[in-house]
C-alpha cells in the first residue's frame, strides 16, 4: 500500500495537476516505510507513466485545447514550444522541473518526440531527482 500510494502521488503530480510527490517521498524515506529502492522505483516509474500521459494529449493538442477543462493555455503552450523549438528533445532532462517540466512532456506530445527518446530522457532526469531527493531525505533525517 506505501508504494501504491507513491506511486499515484508521483503519477498525478508528473500530470499537469498541480501536486507534489517529493514530500510524501521524504517523509516515507524519514519513517522507513520500506526499502529506499522500492520508493526510488516506483516514485520514478509514476511520475514516467504521468508524463506519459501529458504526451499523449500533446499528440491530441489540436483536438483537446480547444475545451475549457484543458489545463494548459494557449500563452503557456506557446512560451513550451518556443523553448522546446530551441532547445529539442534534451530539455526533456528537465522534465521534472516545477511549472515548465509538464508542459515540456506536453510540447513533446505535441512534436511527436520519438517515445523512445522522450522515455529515456524523462526517466533519466525524474529519477535522478527522485535519488536526490532520497539521498537529502536520509541526510537530514
Amino acid at each position: 500500500m506505501v508504494y501504491l500510494s507513491l506511486f499515484f502521488s508521483a503519477f498525478i503530480s508528473a500530470t499537469l495537476l498541480p501536486a507534489s510527490s517529493e514530500l510524501l517521498l521524504s517523509g516515507m524515506v524519514a519513517q522507513q516505510m520500506g526499502s529506499v529502492l522500492a520508493l526510488w522505483f516506483f516514485a520514478t516509474v509514476g511520475n514516467v507513466m504521468g508524463s506519459c500521459v501529458n504526451y499523449y494529449l500533446g499528440t491530441r493538442v489540436e483536438v483537446l485545447s480547444h475545451y475549457r477543462w484543458f489545463p494548459v493555455s494557449e500563452s503557456s503552450l506557446l512560451k513550451a514550444r518556443k523553448h522546446y523549438q530551441k532547445y529539442g528533445p534534451p530539455s526533456l532532462l528537465f522534465a521534472w522541473l516545477p511549472i515548465i517540466g509538464d508542459p515540456l512532456t506536453l510540447v513533446a506530445g505535441v512534436f511527436k518526440v520519438r517515445l523512445r527518446v522522450f522515455l529515456l530522457l524523462v526517466t533519466l532526469g525524474k529519477g535522478l531527482r527522485y535519488a536526490l531527493v532520497i539521498t537529502l531525505a536520509m541526510k537530514v533525517f
